[in-house]
């Protein structure tokens, strides 16, 4: 027999998910699966509209486009995996397939963190220089630059995911997690993660630091530039170009912020339910945001709003 600290070839791991609480699974199914349907449809109209709206044919709406489709990438990564999870008695998973996950999951939020970087940018531009945005803000800079933010974020997920499925693992390969979340991956490793782990932080300096960074210090020059306006309806007209941006910044990174800010806690009685908060926080990041993300452009877009109504419109009425 193999002891527990010993190596042997990974065949696949198995995936905890919810199975200390099989009464949450089917409540959670439910809610996931609705979830991710509404992901499917608002994102997808989403997609829709500034492909097909000419009037939406400008920078910001590309930007958008991309954010749809990624939302969209990024759920369907984990998601059925998760729902099968709640269906299935043993939750099994493949080597290949829990590498694959791991890296659309690292690959799809490391591009929405340049992305969203990049959309404020262009709200910096559209509103601080606003004489030159027709010049700066071409088709010949941003497709390089969303094109960018996709092979950045491919490569670093890339590393990321080698680095991690080269390490011999020992024990039961039980992975305490939905997905193969690569922190709950690495801690099945029976070898030193110091590579892994230095990685890791610079990626999520570069990925994450660089970003929040970028985005403060645009919107502290866009808010200057909208108070220097005159006008009350000037100010609520250029702000409200850049509030949908500025409240899908604050639902991600709010939300990344209260996953890993918060303290661990110390009592053994506590981390079981801390244990389960961690997951659902995760579940919450991983469906809740990308399903936030059409909302928030919808109602707080006029553009948006009056495309989505154009493209119901002709569905019901056809000319």
């Amino acid at each position: 027999m193999v002891s527990s600290n010993q190596t042997s070839p990974v065949m696949g791991f198995l995936l905890l998910g919810l199975s200390a609480h099989p009464k949450l699974e089917k409540t959670f199914f439910v809610l996931i699966l609705l979830m991710y349907l509404v992901i499917l449809l608002g994102n997808g109209v989403l997609i829709l509209v500034t492909i097909l709206d000419s009037h939406l044919d400008t920078p910001m709406y590309f930007f958008l486009g991309n954010l749809s489709f990624l939302d969209i990438c990024y759920t369907t990564s984990s998601v059925p995996l998760i729902l099968n999870s709640f269906l299935t008695p043993r939750k099994t998973i493949s080597f290949s397939a829990c590498a694959v996950q791991m890296f659309l999951s690292l690959a799809m939020g490391a591009k929405e963190c340049v992305l969203l970087s990049m959309m404020a940018f262009d709200r910096y531009v559209a509103i601080c220089n606003p004489l030159r945005y027709p010049e700066v803000m071409n088709k010949a800079t941003y497709v390089p630059m969303a094109a960018g933010s996709w092979v950045a974020g491919s490569l670093t997920a890339m590393v990321q995911t080698s680095f991690a499925m080269r390490l011999p693992f020992c024990g039961d390969n039980i992975i305490n997690h939905f997905t193969c979340e690569i922190l709950a991956v690495l801690k099945l490793a029976c070898a030193d993660i110091s590579v892994n782990v230095i990685s890791m932080g610079v990626a999520d300096v570069i990925f994450l630091g660089v970003p929040v960074l970028f985005i403060s210090f645009s919107y502290v020059f866009i808010i200057a530039t909208i108070l220097r306006i005159p006008s009350a309806e000037g100010r609520k007209k250029a702000f409200s170009t850049c509030s949908a941006h500025l409240t899908v910044v604050i639902v991600f990174y709010g939300t990344i912020l209260f996953m890993y800010g918060k303290p661990k806690s110390k009592d053994p009685l506590g981390a079981d339910k801390q244990d389960l908060a961690d997951k659902l926080i995760s579940l919450f990041y991983g469906v809740v945001t990308p399903m936030l993300n059409p909302i928030i452009y919808s109602l707080r877009n006029k553009d948006v709003k009056v495309a989505v109504r154009n493209l119901v419109f002709q569905k019901r009425f056809p000319q």
